[in-house]
């Protein structure tokens, strides 16, 4: 099949484009800044294009041709009406005019337009448009996605490096229920869609085989690095003043919105679906890039490419 991917240059996205690449889809990355993508160079049958995905008129002509358009576009800081809303209503007006029918979508577990969070809210409103749009559509809405580059287990190990020795860790929302999935899960469920119709139409939520409470994630994430601090979990009040302190700092680590999505728990009772085949622990992924045993080696990544391929 001939894909067009939207987000292809991000965490998830790399780890989808490499899957199709290796089931002998031909695929096309647009990218707003073409080296964002040069970890995708090497994949055969892959083409990097740049272009700005937001413009309406380039997506569409990007769109003529293609067997199917998957977008993975999604931010947790920023303009959530124009990452996800905006660029929704664009990707499926594009698929209309170039009669592509086939639309994948990425949202996210806990979307509603009762959520607590801008987050959830702008994730709900572009899934209500995917729904309502006449394509052959699927939509999944994954718990928070774990692996080697996540900006979720990675970005506490780095919170975790910065408190000082003995200093207790504060923690926003420490009670909130998580399922992590691996992102090479997330990704097998994504490519396998393609060739499954009875997934038109649906809606799959993507959770991880457990469930712990954010505060047991953190202490696991010390654990593996062997720094541990008494964990401190913050009211609601003072996890917002902590948000609006850490979101001055590059990077922004934690914002308000982050603090309200926090207020809703993120787990399914939803079974994992058999086309997408078995889940990964975080216990066996984990440790393999978190702490002082997984020290960079020179096999790492393509070790972890050759599990993608598998």
């Amino acid at each position: 099949m001939n894909l067009l991917i939207l987000g292809g240059s991000g965490f998830v996205g790399r780890a989808v484009c490499t899957k199709l690449v290796a089931d002998g889809h031909r695929v096309t990355v647009a990218t707003r800044v073409r080296d964002h993508a040069r970890a995708l160079f090497p994949l055969p049958s892959l083409t990097v294009i740049e272009a700005d995905v937001h413009d309406a008129a380039t997506l569409a002509k990007l769109a003529v041709g293609q067997d199917a358009l998957i977008n993975l576009v999604g931010t947790l800081n920023g303009d959530f009406e124009r990452v996800h809303v905006a660029l929704t209503r664009s990707a499926l007006d594009a698929c209309r005019a170039a009669g592509v029918r086939r639309y994948l979508h990425m949202s996210a577990l806990g979307a509603s337009l009762d959520g607590p969070s801008d987050y959830l809210k702008s994730r709900a409103t572009a899934e209500a448009l995917v729904r309502e749009s006449g394509l052959d559509t699927t939509i999944f809405a994954p718990s928070v996605i774990f692996g080697r580059e996540d900006r979720f287990l990675n970005r506490f190990a780095t919170l975790v490096r910065m408190t000082p020795p003995l200093s207790p860790f504060a923690l926003p929302g420490a009670s909130t229920r998580m399922q992590p999935v691996w992102v090479d899960d997330v990704a097998r469920a994504v490519v396998a869609a393609l060739s499954t119709p009875a997934t038109i139409g649906q809606r799959y939520e993507l959770a991880g085989p457990k469930v712990y409470s954010l505060r047991e994630l953190v202490r696991y994430v010390m654990t593996l690095a062997e720094d541990r601090h008494p964990i401190i979990g913050l009211p609601n009040g003072v996890s917002m003043l902590l948000a609006t302190l850490m979101s001055l700092m590059p990077g922004e680590l934690l914002t308000r919105d982050n603090v309200r999505s926090l207020r809703v728990d993120n787990v399914s009772n939803a079974e994992w679906p058999a086309f997408a085949g078995r889940r990964a622990a975080l216990e066996d992924v984990a440790p393999t890039y978190l702490g002082r045993v997984a020290a960079y080696d020179a096999f790492a990544d393509a070790r972890e490419r050759a599990g993608r391929l598998s």
